[in-house]
């Protein structure tokens, strides 16, 4: 029995010397290609989509998710878009990071190299095959692609559809490759293969980070999951209540399927009682479902009761947990218990409790005042990123071009030994 994934992983491990060695120019001729290649062909991708559509919405895929998968000509469009913008971006590889001349006389510099080969395990998020695949090749990387089966056949002709530009472009193929099946057990073959593989990054929900995590022979850099908070405190001065309503709302139902819209609401408990009610009536207006602890209840009867499991859950839906906290302290200590590290906003007119919100909170952003929606790489001026990572190495927060490098350093003698 052939091993697939296996010989993918091997292409690709022979392909990455050759992403590595391109330079800018014809990275960015073969990304310009891919933008209008995927223009060109906007019929047969939403042709493909809507297949993947029909046969998830046959399954009962909730809509946040169907939201995830859907293509139309404007999302195309917006996705060539900003393969665009990362073609204007400052190529990373061979950024000097530091350097200097040593006593000896040897001249050291560091500089950022590309990771290699990179394996990206995702759910259903076809942006993300174009996104990925984009960010990888200017970062001069190979990348092995996994989506999940509701995403299959779109999957399948936007990986095509940069094949094609590739070898029209005279770049090997194998540079860009997807696990043509959605079993388990080659994704977890994928996990193996640390001879070939050298990180991988999974994008989607709690389950699927678990398990590549546990799963995983090759590096891990976790990302995607949201448990997001925006915390009202004592402190709002002379904020006037449609600031702070437009903050809440923006921030959770913008867009809520999304891993950076708000799922919790936290109120200190002196400005609960005037401001809950308010938010909660306005909430609910905007189709959000509300739960809550007994004090919030106490506040806003007509709202469910929240479980533990709440504090934890990224619901990518309209719902909302909502908390009553006596301190700032314990406001922090709630997002920090519960939180999963990715973004958390304080509303306050008080500079020394932004300043300890800032410092304490042990996420990768942190927002003064601004709504949870603005952790993306394209709000950063990063363009595309590959996604937006919740640990402490590699990186933190969206990871675009630099996020997915690696540094090497370089040395320039004049036959110098050591003695």
């Amino acid at each position: 029995m052939s091993d697939i994934v296996f010989e993918i992983a091997k292409k690709a491990k022979k392909a990455a010397p050759f992403a590595a060695a391109a330079n800018t120019a014809e990275k960015n001729k073969v990304l310009s290609d891919i933008a209008s290649k995927l223009v060109q062909s906007a019929e047969k991708i939403i042709e493909q989509n809507q297949t993947d559509l029909q046969r998830s919405k046959k399954e009962g895929i909730p809509e946040s998710i169907l939201d995830r998968l859907m293509l139309d000509r404007p999302r195309i469009e917006k996705i060539a878009a900003s393969i665009s913008q990362v073609v204007e971006f400052t190529d990373p590889i061979g950024e000097v990071i530091f350097g200097y001349n040593l006593p000896n006389g040897l001249m050291l510099k560091n500089i950022r190299v590309p990771m290699g080969v990179i394996g990206i395990i995702y759910e259903a998020r076809p942006n993300v095959t174009i996104d990925a695949s984009v960010l990888c090749l200017k970062a001069g990387s190979a990348i092995i692609l996994r989506g999940s089966s509701s995403a299959l056949h779109t999957n399948m002709v936007l990986t095509d559809i940069m094949r094609e530009v590739l070898a029209q472009n005279q770049f090997p193929q194998e540079i860009i490759q997807i696990i043509p099946t959605t079993k388990r057990e080659d994704a977890v073959r994928l996990m193996q293969l640390r001879e070939y593989v050298d990180v991988l990054i999974p994008r989607g929900g709690k389950n699927l980070i678990d398990s590549v995590v546990a799963n995983s022979k090759v590096p891990v850099i976790e990302t995607g999951v949201g448990n997001c908070h925006v915390y009202i405190d004592s402190e709002i001065g002379d904020m006037d209540y449609h600031t702070i309503e437009q903050l809440v709302i923006n921030s959770k139902t913008q867009r809520p399927s999304v891993c950076n819209a708000a799922e919790k609401l936290v109120l200190h408990a002196q400005i609960a009682k005037n401001l809950l009610p308010k938010l909660a009536k306005k909430l609910k207006i905007m189709g959000v479902t509300l739960v809550g602890c007994p004090r919030a209840k106490e506040l806003f009867p007509d709202m469910g009761k929240a479980g533990q499991e709440d504090w934890h859950a990224e619901y990518l839906d309209l719902k909302m947990a909502v908390k009553i906290v006596d301190s700032l302290k314990q406001a922090v200590a709630h997002i920090n218990g519960y939180g999963s590290h990715h973004t958390d906003a304080i509303i306050t007119s008080s500079y020394s409790h932004a300043q300890y919100f800032t410092a304490a909170v042990d996420s990768s952003t942190v927002n003064v005042n601004a709504s949870t929606r603005f952790t993306d790489g394209g709000e950063f001026g990063m363009g595309a990123e590959i996604g937006i990572s919740t640990q402490k190495l590699h990186r933190r927060g969206p990871m675009g071009l630099r996020e997915i490098t690696t540094n090497k350093f370089v040395i320039y003698g004049e036959g110098q030994i050591r003695k």
